[in-house]
Order: structure tokens, then C-alpha cells, then sequence
């Protein structure tokens, strides 16, 4: 199942896909390790769901949904 990273809930993983974003913000997303390949779980969501705390390649980052919505990822499973 494909879709949104924004979409994903609590313990989620899934794999990204693509990165839809373009200029600055697409280099900025690539920059902190958001790539195509790359394995993601969802570990925290703060009380009004954005942002969202995600686990991947051994460190913990912290997204807002409006970067959230530019990324496509495959669920797992």
C-alpha cells in the first residue's frame, strides 16, 4: 500500500519512495536522510499530530506534515 508519509500512524514502517518536493525544500528533505530506499518507523506524534517523530539509519527526526505530505512511502507487510 502506497501513500503519504503524513498518513502513517504510531509504529508504522514503511520504505520511502519518492520525494515529491522541488528546490530548497526537496534539498532540505534529502539532506536529513529522506531518500528513496530508506526505512522509516513512526515513534511519536506530538498531541496535535504535527510534528511527527520518526526512526530511521539510527537517529530520530522530527518532521512537520506540511514536509510530511511532499514524501510517498510504502507500508511494509
Amino acid at each position: 500500500m502506497v501513500k503519504s508519509m503524513r498518513h502513517m500512524c504510531l509504529n508504522e514502517r514503511a520504505v520511502i519512495k519518492a520525494v515529491a518536493a522541488n528546490r530548497e525544500l526537496g534539498r532540505r528533505i534529502r539532506d536529513m536522510g529522506l531518500v528513496p530506499g530508506t526505512e522509516v518507523l513512526i515513534v511519536g506524534r506530538a498531541p496535535l499530530q504535527d510534528p511527527v517523530a520518526l526512526r530511521l539509519k539510527g537517529f530520530t527526526l522530527t518532521l512537520r506534515n506540511s514536509e510530511a505530505d511532499h514524501i510517498t512511502v510504502e507500508m511494509e507487510g
